[in-house]
């Protein structure tokens, strides 16, 4: 089995870019996380970090190709790209969406997610354990066990 997890803008900051919300974890800290529990559930992940919301789209499709899931968390485009929604629809993969902090208790723009739609499910709030949460949730939808 494998499992594309996809960070979106800014999450290179992670553990600098206001840790208040966003945690003390660095990027690196979290993907060591998923990479040991990938390790745990004998799956492969692949992880890709990009600002670029194109290159985002590129790893989406790729993963339509070559993975039989999808972790992402959008960053910033959850409330505005329209493209990577499309992009989740057009490759026919489950996908879960995670974020750190609540986005349902924060301003009112970020508790609308465009990318849910295209989504399996959503879990936020958690910090590190969101991803980590989608990622047991994820395998457990592809080997039948789950929704």
């Amino acid at each position: 089995m494998r499992i594309v997890v996809i960070h979106g803008p800014n999450l290179n900051l992670l553990g600098v870019r206001e840790p208040d919300i966003y945690g003390k974890l660095t990027l690196e800290e979290v993907n060591q996380r998923i990479l040991d529990l990938a390790q745990e559930l004998g799956i492969e992940v692949e992880i890709v970090q990009d600002n670029s919301e194109g290159a985002l789209i590129d790893a989406i499709q790729r993963a339509g190709a070559e993975a039989d899931g999808i972790v992402i968390n959008p960053g910033g485009y959850t409330h505005t790209s329209v493209a990577l929604a499309d992009a989740l629809k057009g490759v026919s993969l489950p996908a879960i969406e995670v974020h750190l902090s609540n986005i349902q208790a924060r301003e009112q723009w970020r508790q609308k997610s465009m990318t849910a739609t295209a989504c399996l499910g959503v879990i936020s709030g958690l910090g590190a354990d969101s991803y980590l949460l989608a990622l047991r949730g994820l395998v457990s939808h592809l080997e039948g066990r789950g929704t």
